[in-house]
């Protein structure tokens, strides 16, 4: 067995039987194998035995090196940004071979000076580093209170956030109604790949980023890859966006709806109307009641989980199917009575599509218009995570108690459409 002279984090050039392997030396806990990084991004374990000779061909450095904020550059406008985890603000740790937080700012900056070519970045500011989906109402608010106080600075020209992607539709939709009158661009971007990757698309992410920021658009905007390949991104709707794929770069989507924009790092091409950049004074609008819940029903689910809803939670959405159903009168497991009875004790029970793309129409089958009697609010085409977030933002206004269903049904931020078109799909 030959003799290894490399730790974890080194990057290597191993001698097998057969061939070279070339990698970083991750941390193994089976000291009788070398846990190695490829260059293409696999690992392989491979047992000491087999390996030949090894040499080292770059020591792994602990970088602690500080690295100097970005002189402000002349005829460049100001932005705020806001960090608050996710891949985007992660990088590989080449000993284990996972990715860790970005936790120096600095690192931030080192890792994406493109931006500074586009904006100047005026404040940066980092609430939390947190995962997507450990997130809840408490790292909502503090994100809108954050971007708020960005908003009111007149020398800010708009305002970027870094985000998980698996949650990031639901922080959209809460920055979305959070924000009352909003006056300036808010732009959440992400990234599906570490920025050490060759196939990260963080970059390219923040630049289109930053021209979104800039731009006359006032709305809470999600931007990120329109395609696999780096070309350029979408601007979509932050009320109308879902992840619709776990690891590809053009992971989002819009869903009854349109992109905004096209978006490249040096130009935007808008697709659609949109509002534009005013002179209001954003309202900060945080009240929430967290005691919803989101129902997927399946195929011979019991009506009882509105028993177990009802006993804690002020309300639900039900992602009900087709054009609305639930099983009623006809049926071996009939919603009918528990509805009737949790609705008329105040328990507010919504409706969605859970065929994401498309409408609710509840009198089109008699089953629908059962419900429509029982007090079952139907969301027209509302994504079922925006609903969620809108019911907990109205349940969040006592002085709005006795208008819940028109509350839900009024078009704060576009999440509804008066229409749907086929070419929405």
């Amino acid at each position: 067995m030959a003799e290894l002279n490399f730790h974890p984090g080194d990057h290597v050039r191993l001698r097998l039987a057969m061939n070279e392997i070339d990698g970083n030396v991750l941390e193994s806990s089976d000291s009788n194998v070398v846990l190695l990084k490829l260059d293409s991004g696999y690992n392989i374990g491979i047992p000491k035995e087999n390996i030949l000779a090894g040499k080292v061909l770059k020591r792994f450095k602990d970088e602690k090196k500080e690295y100097e904020l970005p002189q402000k550059k002349e005829g460049l406008k100001n932005i705020g940004l806001v960090i608050t985890g996710g891949t985007i603000a992660s990088k590989l740790d080449p000993r284990t071979g996972g990715v860790k937080w970005l936790t120096n700012i600095k690192d931030f900056i080192r890792f994406y000076p493109e931006i500074f070519d586009i904006v100047n970045v005026k404040r940066i500011e980092v609430p939390f580093m947190v995962a997507s989906e450990s997130m809840n109402i408490e790292h909502w608010t503090k994100i809108a209170q954050v971007v708020h106080e960005m908003l009111d600075d007149k020398d800010i020209s708009g305002v970027i956030v870094t985000h998980g992607t698996d949650f990031l539709g639901y922080t959209a939709a809460a920055l979305s109604f959070f924000l009352r009158d909003l006056n300036k661009p808010v732009v959440l971007t992400y990234s599906q790949r570490s920025i050490d990757r060759a196939s990260s698309d963080a970059n390219l992410n923040l630049q289109c980023a930053a021209q979104m920021a800039l731009s006359n658009c006032a709305e809470v905007i999600i931007v990120g890859h329109a395609t696999i390949n780096d070309n350029y991104c979408y601007a979509l709707p932050g009320v109308k966006t879902r992840k619709m794929h776990s690891s590809r770069r053009d992971a989002f989507k819009v869903i009854n709806s349109t992109p905004i924009a096209k978006v490249w790092p040096d130009r935007i091409e808008f697709l659609r109307e949109y509002k534009a950049r005013n002179e209001k004074k954003t309202e900060l609008d945080i009240g929430f009641n967290d005691k919803v819940g989101l129902v997927k029903f399946y195929p011979g689910q019991d009506s009882s989980i509105l028993d177990f809803y009802a006993l804690k939670y002020k309300g639900v959405v039900v992602e009900a199917v087709g054009l609305g159903h639930l099983p009623v009168s006809e049926a071996q497991h009939n919603w009918l009575p528990k509805l009737k009875k949790h609705i008329r004790n105040g328990f507010v029970v919504c409706a969605a599509a859970q065929t994401i793309n498309g409408r609710l129409d509840p009198y089109v089958y008699s089953n629908g218009r059962e419900l429509i009697d029982t007090g079952v609010i139907f969301l027209e085409d509302m994504l079922p995570e925006t609903a969620l977030i809108k019911l907990g933002y109205v349940l969040g206004h006592f002085g709005w108690k006795n208008k819940i269903k028109e509350k839900m049904l009024e078009n704060f931020a576009g999440e509804i459409n008066v229409r749907s078109g086929v070419y929405e799909f």
